[in-house]
């Protein structure tokens, strides 16, 4: 019986590499997008050719309702969720702290953190033994902006990662004993279209490349590769770890 693996920001990058590793690996797939239907179907239509049940369902992660609505949907499809990547994010307009404006402040915040505190927790429900689950894996996108701070450009994004490792470890702790786990990826920079979105600085890649260890951005593929084993039985006594995939930054 294939499980069921349910991905947030998955019509793109990170995310749609992750859907189709995971519906190569036995899940069938609950893809989360927000706006590019196109995108979304073509990543269904690779994971469908691993032989998965694959659907899209539209939502903006930083909006509780549409995230209610989103496991809701996907309860009906295909059932409830046994692995969430809580993989949607915004890099937000780059800024320094002082010119920074409270509408791209708060918008970083409601889609990195609250997106995925909403998702989690819709993800406990169903997959606690306390409420008569089986059990299931959580995995967060993290960023090495988490600890380098990424200044004069994302302060407001490092600090939503953050964010994200902190709520990693703190959770795992609360549901290890109800047969969930919960850990992060902290990825470097990767080959996606992330930084030429919404006011990013699109040169960022190539000068995170010039500064790394290996010399290069990653790929999405190697970003989910490590998200897929954290999900895996292969990680079983992984809970609250914050794994650092940053090509040696």
């Amino acid at each position: 019986m294939r499980k069921i693996a349910l991905i947030t920001g998955g019509s793109r990058g990170i995310g749609a590499a992750t859907a189709k590793l995971a519906a190569k690996a036995g899940y069938d797939i609950c893809l989360n997008y927000l706006s590019n239907k196109s995108k979304a179907e073509a990543v269904l239509h690779d994971c469908k050719a691993y032989g998965a049940q694959a659907i899209a369902v539209r939502g903006d992660v930083g909006v509780e309702a549409d995230v209610v609505r989103l496991f809701e949907t996907c309860d009906a499809a295909l059932g409830p969720v046994d692995l969430l990547v809580n993989n949607a994010g915004i890099i937000g307009a780059a800024a320094k702290v002082e010119t920074l404006s409270a509408q791209v402040l708060q918008q970083t915040f409601a889609v990195n953190v609250f997106g995925a505190f909403y998702c989690a927790r819709q993800a406990a429900l169903r997959m606690s033994t306390a409420h008569g689950g089986r059990g299931g894996v959580i995995v967060n996108l993290s960023s090495i902006a988490a600890t380098n701070g990424s200044p004069g450009e994302y302060v407001h994004y490092a600090a939503s990662k953050g964010a994200i490792d902190s709520f990693t470890v703190g959770m795992a702790r609360e549901v290890g004993r109800e047969g969930i786990r919960v850990n992060s990826v902290q990825a470097g920079t990767a080959d996606t279209d992330v930084h030429t979105l919404g006011g990013g600085n699109p040169d960022r890649p190539a000068m995170v490349a010039a500064t790394s260890a290996l010399g290069r951005v990653a790929t999405p593929e190697e970003i989910a590769e490590a998200i897929l084993w954290l999900g895996s039985d292969k990680a079983s006594y992984a809970t609250g770890t914050v794994m650092r995939v940053g090509g040696g930054l």
